[in-house]
């Protein structure tokens, strides 16, 4: 009797449930993730002379303008640290989160040709992203050590050891927020254009309503109410905690901003996976 053979096959559809996020078949393409993000962090610095070098050049020039126009022009107070580590470490946390966001805003826009030709999970793209950013913070933060360590010596800053864990933490933290916040912006984008023209002012408002080139600390009254509102607020105060021995974190804020982060990465996913499904008709 002769037997019939089954051959599998994937099944490629535009039609799914809206919550169905197919989580499972993006960890199947973790391999394209890494290629991606190898891609993502090459691609910054090709044809350019300085190459990476300019993972150090960008912080420290804008650490340095910092620390001309608010350290000693504006004297905002930097909580007793010394000028460039204070602006050098958050710039370099800053930096991480606003990559985060202004990479993953335009994902639908630049990956519009390649989306067209073959299919895997879209939400690789964000993801390799992320994880392309992080490592240009560990890169930016070999710099940051160093000074730090300098400091440490001289005993003048006090690390507090719960760093090595709370470090990973914040940058999952703000990496949630970070995508949730780039793939709601990404989506809306192949319909409303002029979303992806705010986004470079809109990251550069949010920096200002959050304390990274000044400290919490010298925030009072209804400001401070607000300031603390702010989702970034706290990844940021919790960083200079745990990695400078100074902040302020303030536990409902804490709360406040990982239901924050929850909410706008779930709403990001689901639309992004809405979206997904015909952007292809609008971009």
């Amino acid at each position: 009797m002769a037997t019939e053979a089954y051959k599998s096959y994937t099944k490629i559809t535009s039609k799914h449930r809206l919550l169905d996020l197919k989580l499972g078949e993006v960890w199947a393409y973790r391999d394209l993730i890494v290629l991606f993000t190898k891609r993502s962090f090459s691609v910054s610095f090709k044809q350019t002379i300085l190459g990476p070098l300019w993972l150090f050049i960008n912080p420290l020039l804008s650490s340095l303008m910092y620390m001309l126009v608010f350290g000693n022009i504006a004297k905002l107070g930097t909580d007793g640290l010394p000028q460039m580590l204070f602006y050098l470490s958050g710039n370099a946390l800053w930096g991480y989160f606003s990559a985060c966001v202004t990479k993953n805003a335009s994902t639908f826009m630049e990956n519009a040709p390649l989306f067209g030709k073959v299919y895997f999970p879209r939400l690789v793209l964000p993801i390799s992203n992320i994880l392309a950013t992080a490592i240009r913070f560990f890169i930016q933060m070999i710099m940051v050590v160093a000074l730090l360590t300098y400091y440490v010596i001289l005993g003048v800053v006090h690390v507090r050891p719960v760093v090595i864990l709370l470090l990973p933490a914040i940058l999952i933290w703000l990496g949630l927020l970070g995508l949730g916040t780039g793939i709601i912006i990404s989506s809306l984008t192949t319909k409303y254009r002029d979303l992806g023209v705010l986004v470079s002012f809109g990251i550069q408002l949010w920096m200002y309503g959050t304390p990274v080139v000044y400290p919490l600390s010298r925030v009072e009254g209804t400001l401070r109410i607000l300031v603390l509102l702010n989702p970034a607020t706290m990844p940021m105060e919790l960083y200079r905690w745990a990695l400078l021995g100074v902040g302020t974190p303030v536990a409902w804020s804490i709360v406040l901003s990982l239901c924050v982060t929850a909410f706008v990465a779930f709403c990001g996913l689901v639309l992004f996976n809405k979206v997904e499904r015909n952007f292809m008709d609008t971009v």
